[in-house]
């Protein structure tokens, strides 16, 4: 379809009517030139599709449809080709239900356990975020149907998300909060990009030329349309010459005739309507051109497809040689959650599912010995005495008793923030009391984000199944009994408690300012630096055998900042069960002149190893491997230097480092100021030839006088006089250089440094 000629043909009322939603779900039509609207709808872990009565958040019922792991659980599994496939999975289904967009998905960074949105964000880590995000993408788009990556950008909190501004400085957006946004970008070019709530440093990011043009299209190369999320719009022309391109729901028409008034009024170009119009249809045809509503969508087949990624995504906590089960022990089930498991957030990506499986309900299926106690209700968030003692009865009489618990529906949603990050006291109550009256108790946590443990010292076994999708319970059953090994790994750190987070002072803001001041310390980045104690820690997972990374090789010692450096390590399955390895590689800069973290995850692999098998993973590192954001020259920057390559299976367990000096082929500028200190400028070589003997006879009046009184030299040390020296400003020549420097004399020495 040529749609420039076809916009060229439209007037400019059309134009402005296609900037915007016919209703919550389409795209206008403009049936004089025989253009059709196309749907679009919610995510991103299935389809939450309306036919009749429709809203934004879930409160009609949708089409029956099938329940995949949410984010939360599939960052865990550090497997691209898993939530490829699953990406497929909900391609076709999107052909199926003749859906040309499906909404995500969403790559916000986790800066505080608190979010109420967490379950659908993958990583505290942006390379990990963007990594499992492109391949998503790629798998979607694969049966010619969009993604639209969201919220762009910094849309880290639910309160006052429609108001609140996310005021971060440069280095900490470019580092930590559009890494994720940009690398699906890069490789896998989402069909749209649906733009944030919030304003960004005071400027809303559906009216941000900066954000939308500068970066997301003229920058990273984005070439499909922007979309606001339902209701993000303020101020529509604005926005239209910002580069968003499609307003959701639409606003009746309100909008579309303030967009022509705009352009009559020569306030806005029609080119820029145009262009928007362009990008919009391009991307509705290339569905519209390859839709094939025949697609089968074998509901059955994806509901073991969930099950089977949910198996991939568990994280093994803790294990002191309670897991996996002894299928001939009589087993106690017990928490409202074997029954009814917790499987997915509240909110906009909720799922009609045709179908869902308990634990409870895949073991009687399994033929294992199983009892069930109710425990606690999650509806009410109590446990009665009776529910107490009866799960206590039920512990008691079983070998082994598993408490199935976690977070209600209540207590994380889109909409509003958690208050606290502990679990219902009802069910720590719960625990406690099981894991007394039975020493072999073993834990499964359904939560879509940290939670604290007061109890975790009880029991003997953790197995985070985080929001595992409708088939949950199968997966369950499966990892509980060995039948599949678990290979997650956490994609967040869980603190020890709420107040160790590093955003905790600052989280929600005051008022409609919400302020990002802990940087580009968010998540490990901080723990690290700060050497703090956590929970667990960032890539954290036990398997059923055990995994060794050894002999690190370099490409080379030694690199300049164009050259890539490819690392190849030894992971070896040093145990008795066959098993998957993530092996994580991580970088840090040894001595840097800016603040930056200890390390940085930099790739990862996923590695199936029988027992005793070894095979080598390779990892290529670039520039921005070894960059951060300088924010001089507005660009990614390597400081020559050395830097560790570190590779294991969390960011606290790593087996292997080797050292690589990269060396930088970028000079910064410098411009020296009478202000400008002797530090500063004695690190620079060229400065300090400028300076010659000057710099000499300067150090002179600062060392130590060898005739002075004993009282004198311990008054004045070599250290304090070289301190004293480093730290003063050039002008400081005048008033202590020997040489009697004048203020010319300091003019005429600025401009041979700064020339």
């Amino acid at each position: 379809m040529d749609v420039k000629a076809l916009v060229a043909q439209m007037t400019l009322e059309e134009k402005a009517g296609l900037c915007s939603g016919l209703d919550f779900w389409h795209t206008k039509s403009v049936e004089r030139l025989g253009v059709p609207p196309v749907m679009v709808s919610d995510g991103p872990h299935g389809l939450r599709k309306q036919d009749e009565k429709v809203d934004h958040l879930g409160v009609n019922e949708s089409i029956k449809a099938v329940c995949m792991p949410a984010a939360c659980a599939t960052a865990a599994s550090f497997d691209r080709a898993l939530i490829e496939k699953m990406g497929q999975a909900i391609g076709d289904s999107c052909q199926h239900e003749k859906l040309g967009v499906v909404l995500g998905p969403a790559v916000n960074i986790k800066r505080s356990p608190l979010c109420g949105r967490n379950f659908e964000y993958f990583s505290e880590d942006p390379y990990l975020a963007g990594e499992m995000s492109a391949a998503y993408i790629g798998g979607v788009q694969s049966k010619n149907v969009g993604t639209s990556i969201k919220h762009f950008a910094a849309n880290n909190q639910e309160h006052r998300r429609m108001s609140s501004s996310s005021n971060a400085d440069e280095r900490t957006l470019r580092e930590i909060y559009f890494p994720a946004f940009e690398i699906s970008v890069r490789k896998s070019q989402p069909w749209t990009v649906m733009c944030s709530y919030n304003r960004i440093n005071g400027t809303y990011a559906s009216e941000n030329p900066w954000l939308l043009t500068d970066v997301l299209r003229k920058e990273w190369g984005f070439e499909g349309y922007v979309m606001s999320d339902w209701g993000a719009v303020s101020d529509r022309v604005a926005g239209v010459a910002a580069g968003l391109d499609l307003e959701m729901p639409g606003s009746g028409g309100i909008n579309d005739r303030k967009i022509v008034a705009a352009v009559k009024a020569g306030e806005l170009d029609e080119k820029v309507v145009d262009l928007a119009c362009e990008r919009i249809l391009k991307i509705n045809y290339r569905y519209l051109e390859n839709a094939r509503p025949e697609t089968p969508w074998d509901q059955e087949a994806d509901h073991q497809l969930s099950a089977a990624i949910a198996g991939e995504c568990m994280v093994l906590l803790k294990n002191e040689g309670m897991l996996p089960l002894n299928r001939a022990d009589k087993v106690a089930f017990i928490g409202e959650f074997a029954a009814k498991p917790r499987f997915q957030g509240g909110g906009s990506s909720h799922i009609n599912c045709f179908k869902t499986t308990s634990a409870l309900e895949a073991a009687g299926e399994q033929g294992l010995d199983v009892t069930y106690a109710q425990g606690y209700s999650a509806e009410k968030d109590e446990a009665t005495d009776g529910m107490i003692a009866e799960a206590v009865a039920a512990a008691t009489a079983a070998k082994v008793a598993v408490v199935f618990a976690g977070l209600p529906d209540s207590y994380e949603s889109e909409g509003y923030d958690r208050a606290h990050m502990a679990m219902p006291a009802c069910q720590n109550r719960l625990i406690e009391a099981v894991a007394e009256a039975n020493p072999n108790t073993v834990v499964v946590l359904h939560n879509g984000s940290p939670v604290e443990m007061p109890w975790l010292g009880k029991v003997r076994a953790v197995l985070e199944a985080y929001l595992g999708g409708q088939a949950v319970g199968i997966a369950t059953v499966r990892v509980l009994c060995g039948d599949v090994n678990p290979s997650g790994h956490l994609a967040e750190t869980f603190p020890v408690k709420l107040s160790d987070n590093p955003s905790y002072l600052y989280y929600g803001g005051e008022g409609d300012e919400a302020d990002y001041r802990e940087g580009v310390f968010v998540g490990y980045r901080y723990y690290d630096k700060k050497e703090m104690e956590v929970l667990f820690p960032f890539g954290h997972g036990l398997s059923y055998t055990t995994f060794a990374c050894s002999d690190l090789r370099l490409s080379g010692s030694k690199i300049t900042d164009q050259e890539t450096l490819t690392a190849t390590v030894t992971v070896t399955n040093t145990g008795a069960r066959a098993g998957k390895a993530v092996v994580q590689l991580y970088v840090g800069d040894k001595e840097s002149t800016v603040l930056r973290p200890v390390r940085e995850l930099k790739g990862f692999e996923k590695v199936a190893l029988q027992p005793g098998e070894s095979r080598d993973v390779t990892f290529t590192l670039d520039k921005r491997s070894f960059a951060y954001w300088n924010t001089q020259i507005h660009d990614w920057h390597v400081e020559t230097g050395v830097f560790t390559v570190e590779v294991g299976l969390s960011s606290r367990d790593l087996q292997a480092a080797a050292e690589v000096t990269v060396e930088s082929t970028v000079e910064l500028p410098r411009h020296y100021t009478a202000d400008s200190i002797f530090m500063d400028v004695m690190a620079d070589p060229k400065a300090v030839k400028a300076l010659g003997p000057m710099l000499e006879s300067i150090r002179r009046v600062f060392a130590p006088n060898a005739d002075a009184s004993d009282a004198a030299q311990e008054a004045i040390s070599a250290d304090m006089g070289l301190a004293m020296m480093r730290y003063m400003p050039l002008r400081g020549l005048v008033s202590f250089s020997p040489d009697k420097v004048t203020d010319e004399t300091l003019d005429r020495l600025l401009e041979a440094l700064n020339g």
